[in-house]
C-alpha cells in the first residue's frame, strides 16, 4: 500500500493499494478512513486498480474549510472518480460510504460502473426494532453541547481504549480482527487526537449531516431508483448499525440487485472475516463488474 495525495481544493489523502486495469474505489463509512480497508485491499487489487480515499475530515484528508457532510463529500468522491479513477470505477462503499456511493452512482451514472454496498447506511424500518446503545448514542451525538463534550473526551481518551469500544460496538468479535490491522488504527486514532477539536466538529458535521438525509425517506428511495449500476450488497446478520431488515427492504425494492447476508457478522465484515467477504466479493467481480458490463435496464 502506498500512500498518495491529490489536490481538490486541498489535499485528499487516499491509500494506493496496486492493481491495474478497471478502478476499485473503496469508500469508508463515517468516522472510518483508509485502513478500514486493510484487510482486503491487496486481494481486491487482483480485479482492478484499487485506491481507498480519505473523505474530508476523515483519516489523514483535514477538512481546511471544507464541509464534511454528505452532500459535499459525495461531490469530493465524484471529483475523485474524475480524477484519480479517470473512468468508470467499481465503488465498494462502507456504511456512510454505502450511502455515497449510491448518491454517486445515481448522481453521476458515467463515473460508476458497479456497487458493492457494504452494511449501507440506509433509512430505518418501521417495527424491524433498534439498538438501545445505538439509538442513545447517536441521539447524544445529535444534542448541541453534548456531541461536542463526547467528541472532546474521545479526543482526550487513550486512542486504543477508544479503537477498541467503536469496534466492538461494529462488530460481534472484535477479536477476529488482525493485531496489524488493530494497531493501524490505534496509530491513526493517536495521529488523529493530536490534531485539535476541529477533528470531532468534522465527525459531528458528517453524523448529522447522514441522519438527516436518512431521515429524508422520499428522497432516499427515489435515489435508489434512479441507480442503473450492477449492484452488490452484503450485510452482516448482525449488524447493529444496520439493521438486516431495513437492507431487505432496500433489496426488496430493487431485485435486480443481489443481496448476501453473512451470518454471526457484524457492521464491518471487511474487517471482521475478511475471507468470507471476499468469498461474495470476488465472483461477484468477476461475473458482474467491470466496463463490458451492461446497465441495469431503465
Amino acid at each position: 500500500m502506498r500512500h498518495c495525495s491529490v489536490d481538490l481544493d486541498g489535499p485528499v489523502h487516499y491509500a494506493d493499494f496496486g492493481g491495474s486495469g478497471r478502478p476499485i474505489v473503496l469508500v469508508h463509512g463515517l468516522g472510518g478512513s483508509h485502513v478500514n480497508w486493510l484487510s482486503v485491499g491487496a486481494a481486491l487489487s487482483r480485479h482492478g486498480r484499487v485506491v481507498a480515499p480519505d473523505l474530508v475530515g476523515h483519516g489523514l484528508t483535514p477538512s481546511l474549510g471544507r464541509s464534511a457532510s454528505v452532500g459535499a463529500n459525495q461531490k469530493l468522491l465524484g471529483r475523485f472518480l474524475a480524477t484519480v479513477a479517470g473512468e468508470p470505477a467499481v465503488l465498494v462503499g462502507n456504511s456512510m460510504g454505502g450511502y455515497l456511493s449510491i448518491a454517486e452512482a445515481a448522481a453521476e451514472p458515467e463515473r460508476v460502473a458497479g456497487l458493492v454496498l457494504v452494511d449501507p447506511a440506509v433509512p430505518l424500518v418501521l417495527g424491524a426494532g433498534f439498538d438501545l446503545e445505538v439509538l442513545a448514542l447517536f441521539a447524544a451525538m445529535a444534542t448541541p453541547g453534548v456531541g461536542g463534550a463526547l467528541m472532546r473526551r474521545r479526543r482526550l481518551g487513550d486512542p486504543e481504549r477508544a479503537v477498541r469500544g467503536l469496534l466492538s460496538l461494529c462488530c460481534v468479535d472484535a477479536g477476529r480482527i488482525a493485531e496489524e490491522v488493530l494497531a493501524a488504527h490505534v496509530e491513526l486514532t493517536r495521529v488523529r487526537h493530536g490534531q485539535g477539536a476541529q477533528v470531532g466538529r468534522d465527525f459531528l458535521e458528517a453524523q448529522r449531516s447522514l441522519v438527516g438525509a436518512l431521515l429524508r425517506r422520499g428522497a432516499f428511495h427515489r435515489t435508489v431508483a434512479a441507480v442503473r449500476a450492477p449492484t452488490l450488497i452484503v450485510q452482516g446478520e448482525r449488524d447493529r448499525l444496520v439493521r438486516v431488515a431495513a437492507v431487505r427492504a432496500i433489496a426488496a425494492a430493487r431485485p435486480d440487485w443481489q443481496l448476501e447476508v453473512l451470518a454471526d457478522l457484524g457492521h464491518v465484515p471487511q474487517l471482521e472475516a475478511p475471507e468470507r467477504f471476499l468469498a461474495v466479493v470476488e465472483p461477484w467481480l468477476r461475473r458482474a463488474a467491470g466496463a463490458d458490463v451492461e446497465r441495469a435496464p431503465a
